[in-house]
This record gives C-alpha cells, sequence and structure tokens, in this order.
C-alpha cells in the first residue's frame, strides 16, 4: 500500500470508516417498493395501441425514482469518511463537490458517544467530537463501532498531548521570576 500524499509528514492513518450500512436500509426497502410498483404497474397495464408507451414511461419513472432513491444515499455513504489519524481527525464528504474539515488532535476537548436501543444491537452510534475553536462541538451519527471508535480517539488524543509536552522545554525556568537563586 502506497502512502496517502494528504497525509503530514510522520502521520499515519489509524481507522477509516464510513457510516453504519444501516443508511442504507431505508433507500433498499424503497428500492423493493419501487420495484414491485413497476412489476404490478407491468400486468395491470392494459393491452392496446399505448401499451408500449405506458410500459416505456412506467419504465422511465421507476429508473428516475431508483437512481433518486437508492443510487445517491448509496453514492453519499460510499463517499462521506471518517478517518483518524495520529494527529488529526479528517471528515471527507460529497459526491460531485468534495467538502472536507480537520480537526487536530491537540485542539480535542472531549470525546464521547450516545446509543440508542436500535444502536446497540447494530453496533453503531453517535459520536460527539468538542474541540477547542470556534466550531466547538461536532456530531458524527451512524457511527460503526462507535465505543471502540471513542475510546481510540480519547487514546490517540492523550498520546498526542504527551508527544506535545515532551516537544516543549520547560517554560518555567526561562523566566526572570522564578531562576533559582544561588
Amino acid at each position: 500500500m502506497g502512502h496517502d500524499r494528504s497525509l503530514a509528514v510522520g502521520e499515519e492513518s489509524v481507522e477509516i470508516l464510513h457510516p453504519h450500512w444501516k443508511t442504507l436500509v431505508g433507500p433498499i426497502a424503497l428500492t423493493f417498493l419501487v420495484v414491485a410498483a413497476l412489476l404490478a404497474g407491468e400486468v395491470l397495464i392494459p393491452s392496446g395501441t399505448w401499451q408500449a408507451i405506458a410500459r416505456l414511461v412506467l419504465g422511465g419513472v421507476a429508473i428516475v425514482l431508483l437512481v433518486w432513491w437508492l443510487m445517491v444515499p448509496f453514492l453519499v455513504w460510499r463517499t462521506t469518511v471518517y478517518e483518524v489519524t495520529t494527529r488529526r481527525m479528517r471528515i471527507r464528504d460529497g459526491i460531485i463537490t468534495r467538502n472536507g474539515r480537520d480537526i487536530p488532535l491537540s485542539r480535542i476537548t472531549d470525546v464521547s458517544f450516545r446509543k440508542g436501543i436500535l444502536d446497540r444491537l447494530l453496533g453503531c452510534g453517535t459520536l460527539v467530537v468538542e474541540s477547542a475553536g470556534e466550531h466547538g462541538e461536532l456530531t458524527l451519527t451512524e457511527i460503526p463501532r462507535v465505543e471502540r471508535v471513542s475510546a481510540l480517539l480519547f487514546q490517540l488524543v492523550e498520546d498526542e498531548r504527551l508527544r506535545e509536552s515532551r516537544a516543549q522545554p520547560d517554560q518555567d525556568d526561562d523566566r526572570p521570576d522564578r531562576r533559582r537563586r544561588s
């Protein structure tokens, strides 16, 4: 596997996630309804001179509905990516226009999650990340294995804080009022 050029030097990808598959259950159910309606319409179209045109119109409407109700949600699901690296949390989404948001781990102040009954059964939930800055709280819904992701993110935030504290020299000794007197 090659190095991702969008990562900084020394940065490594730790976890890459898409929203949970349950986001596609509704569109798939609508797909079955559209196909059932299409088949029922094909059977109920009376024979005659307009039968071919009616079938074409019905098929065209079914294709448009399938693209709108299945393909668009699938593409949104597929192009939405949550990535946790050793230095930041990256969010990318968009089918035609790409949107991105990066939150440095050093700016994250709190990580929490919520899981409802259905979320507990399916193994997903809502991840809430609070960061210092003007955007404040970020809520990510339908995160698979949300408890594990929350724990991982918390650990990476703590590792980043330790790394930064080791990288900074002790600045208290440089102040004139804190110098040792001999």
